[in-house]
C-alpha cells in the first residue's frame, strides 16, 4: 500500500506543478522519476514519452499509467493516473468557477502570458537537452531537421511521421550494427 501511496503522490506533484502539457512536463519528469526516485534510466523515460505522444491521450496521463502499471500492476495504474489527473481537475474546477469574475483584469491576462512565456521556454529548454543527447551526427541530425520541416513548416502529422522515422531508424541503424 505504501507504494502505490508513493505513486499516487509522485504524480499528484508532478500534475500539481506541470503547466503547458506534455514536452513542458518533461524535465519535470526527468527530475521525480528518473533523479529522484529512480524508476526509470533517462533512456527508458524517453521511450515511454515516444510511445505516450504515439498513443491516444494526454502525454503525461499515459506516462502516468505506463508507470503505474510497470510499478504496481493495474492498482498502481490507476493510482499514478489518479495522482496526476486530479490536480487538473481540481484546478480547472476552481478556474472555471472564478475566472469569469477575474478574466478581464489586465494584471490576470498579463500573468497568463507570463506563464505562456514561461512553458516556451520549458519546451525549448527540454528540445535542446534531447538534441544534444540524441542527435550527434549529421544524419541523425538530417533526421531531426527533416521530421521537424515535416511536421512544423509542412503540417504533416507528427504520428506518421514519428512512424517514418522510426522505420528507418529501425532498417539503416539495425543494418549498421549487424555490420
Amino acid at each position: 500500500m505504501k507504494e502505490i501511496w508513493v505513486l499516487f503522490s509522485t504524480f499528484f506533484l508532478i500534475g500539481s506543478i506541470t503547466f503547458g502539457g506534455g514536452y513542458a512536463v518533461l524535465p519535470i519528469l526527468i527530475r521525480e522519476i528518473v533523479q529522484k526516485r529512480k524508476w526509470l534510466s533517462e533512456d527508458e523515460l524517453l521511450d515511454y514519452f515516444a510511445v505516450s505522444q504515439a498513443t491516444p491521450g494526454v502525454i503525461c496521463v499515459n506516462i502516468s499509467t505506463f508507470m503505474g502499471y510497470r510499478k504496481k500492476g493495474v492498482t498502481g495504474a490507476i493510482a499514478a493516473t489518479l495522482g496526476v489527473v486530479l490536480p487538473s481537475l481540481i484546478i480547472i474546477t476552481t478556474i472555471a468557477a472564478v475566472l469569469s469574475n477575474f478574466s478581464d483584469i489586465p494584471w490576470v491576462q498579463h500573468a497568463f502570458a507570463g506563464i505562456r512565456i514561461a512553458v516556451s521556454a520549458l519546451i525549448a529548454s527540454t528540445v535542446w537537452n534531447l538534441a544534444k543527447k540524441n542527435v550527434r551526427t549529421w544524419l541523425k541530425a538530417a533526421l531531426a531537421v527533416l521530421a521537424f520541416a515535416a511536421v512544423a513548416l509542412l503540417h504533416f502529422s507528427p504520428i506518421y511521421v514519428s512512424l517514418i522515422v522510426a522505420a528507418f531508424g529501425a532498417l539503416y541503424f539495425g543494418r549498421r550494427r549487424e555490420a
